[in-house]
């Protein structure tokens, strides 16, 4: 954890899915949070999060203003690389689930 409080994918260790949707980041929060059956943590700040099990959850980076989709959502960690990964794999099954298309980033993508 920051200084500030805040946990973010700069934290200690995260996996990243590409999504190809036009979606405001509070939305996709809210399929992340229904496919994990969680709620969306901070909503109201500039750092909202889902919980998706003990020591993981899920942040969504959406582009810049006027930069098209994908955007980025990195499950985070605080158990080690490999929690991440496997957290994230469980999270693009259940998106794919309701219909999302979810990859892992390209070189030079993240």
């Amino acid at each position: 954890m920051s200084i500030d409080g805040r946990d973010t994918a700069s934290g200690p260790f995260s996996a990243m899915l590409v999504v190809d949707l036009p979606i405001a980041k509070l939305d996709a929060l809210d399929v992340i949070a229904f496919v994990a059956d969680s709620t969306v943590e901070n909503a109201q700040t500039a750092f909202p999060r889902v919980p998706l099990e003990p020591n993981a959850w899920a942040e969504v980076q959406i582009p810049k203003f006027g930069d098209p989709p994908p955007f980025a959502v990195d499950v985070c960690s605080d158990v080690s690389p490999a929690h991440a990964a496997a957290a994230a794999a469980r999270l693009a099954e259940a998106l794919e689930r309701v219909g999302w298309s979810v990859r892992l980033p390209r070189p030079g993508e993240a």
